[in-house]
């Protein structure tokens, strides 16, 4: 009977140790700004990755392993070290973020010198991607694709449909002085004077700002009717509220993302907003023939937030997570060098994914086949006008 019992036990720790094993976690970190002054799409971005994630638990999660994440709040690129640094202690197989440039730049090297995959899912800053880091893949497109979207809209679309020219465009170009606004705004400048448009102003600021008024006396000094403007929520606010008590009124304005794309940022200009153009990641009003997956997002969105997004960042970084998540299972390992390697594996064609990005990674990590939409607010609503296969609507051109 006794060894009966030895046995029975046996088997029962046995079973016991099998059972932990199969619920076994698999631990990713979050970083991203959950508060400061770039919380608000720091949390619209993250739950874009948090929607992914539960899909993919509800499916079985990575190999059979839930996924847990760990977030961490990094509101500037000191905090994102400190953070990221506590992270890869505490057992992450990866990291996922993390919208704001800065933070990206400062968190990555923390990662590579652990040897743990990082998956930014937004941040645009061209720089993050050419430092030559083995274990860093950014699933979003680059700001050395920006401001040739931006001036290419531009050039193609919103002159044409002004009736207006080379000839009598005077362009200012306006950006926060981060990596995000200062990447873009050379980009812009490098096209415009590719393209043959004359630039009258290149003006930098502090995102921190809270006065921009000398910048717009500068812009209206020099006869600008059009801006290129590359700003977050509150500084692009701001230029509205003091373009507006300086009566300046161009016949353009060309958002770059960030603040442009916020529907909070819309309510507080007001009908100013209207007419506005921006290019960003695509937003969830596309059409969803050409989006697989985006009504079921939109669905879920609405379900676990009782609202729907605030911006498009929310559906790319789910686009964005989603594939990585995909790459990680089909490693069948947490090894970060199987992980690099089913990531550059990793292919999907146009238009089959949630917000009609393709994916194909090259070896800097960067997804080459991921692109801009060109958006402008309508009636208080950003609406998608280009490409023609996910519009929902047509640019309004209004002449002043």
């Amino acid at each position: 009977m006794f060894k009966l019992n030895k046995i029975a036990l046996a088997f029962a720790t046995c079973s016991v140790l099998v059972t932990g094993a199969a619920s076994a976690d698999v631990k990713v970190g979050a970083v991203f700004p959950f508060s400061g002054a770039l919380a608000l799409l720091g949390q619209e971005s993250f739950r874009g990755l948090e929607i992914a994630v539960n899909e993919a638990n509800a499916a079985g999660g990575l190999n059979g392993e839930k996924i847990v994440i760990l977030k961490a709040d990094a509101v500037d690129p000191t905090q994102a070290v400190s953070e990221t640094k506590r992270l890869t202690s505490e057992g992450v197989v990866a990291v996922f973020g993390s919208y704001a440039s800065g933070i990206s730049y400062a968190a990555t090297p923390v990662t590579e010198l652990a040897g743990i995959p990082y998956f930014e899912l937004g941040a645009t800053a061209h720089k993050i991607t050419t430092r030559g880091y083995k274990y860093l893949f950014r699933s979003n497109p680059n700001t050395g694709l920006y401001g040739v979207a931006v001036v290419d809209a531009l050039d193609k679309t919103i002159a044409p449909g002004m009736g207006m020219n080379k000839d009598n465009i005077v362009i200012g170009i306006i950006h926060e002085d981060g990596p995000y606004g200062t990447d873009v705004g050379a980009t812009e400048k490098k096209r415009a004077g590719e393209l043959g448009y004359k630039v009258a102003e290149v003006l930098p600021y502090s995102n921190k700002t809270v006065d921009l008024s000398s910048l717009i006396l500068r812009l209206k000094g020099a006869n600008v009717n059009v801006v290129l403007h590359t700003a977050y929520q509150n500084d692009a606010i701001l230029f509205f509220s003091q373009a507006k008590a300086a009566g300046f009124n161009p016949d353009v304005i060309v958002g770059a993302g960030g603040g442009y794309s916020l529907a909070d940022t819309a309510k507080a200009v007001g009908p100013d907003i209207n007419g506005v153009f921006d290019l960003d990641f695509p937003q969830a009003s596309i059409n969803p023939a050409g989006a697989p997956g985006l009504e079921k997002f939109l669905s879920d969105y609405q379900t676990a937030y009782n609202s729907g997004p605030q911006s498009g960042h929310s559906l790319a970084n789910y686009v964005g997570a989603k594939a990585f998540l995909e790459a990680m299972a089909n490693a069948k390992s947490t090894n970060a060098d199987k992980i690099r390697e089913a990531v550059l594996a990793y292919k999907k064609p146009a238009g089959s994914t949630a917000n009609g990005w393709a994916f194909d990674f090259g070896e800097d990590g960067q997804n080459k086949a991921s692109t801009f939409y060109t958006m402008q607010w309508q009636d208080g609503k950003l609406v998608t006008v280009l490409p023609e296969n996910l519009a929902l609507g047509k640019p309004i051109f209004n002449k002043k």
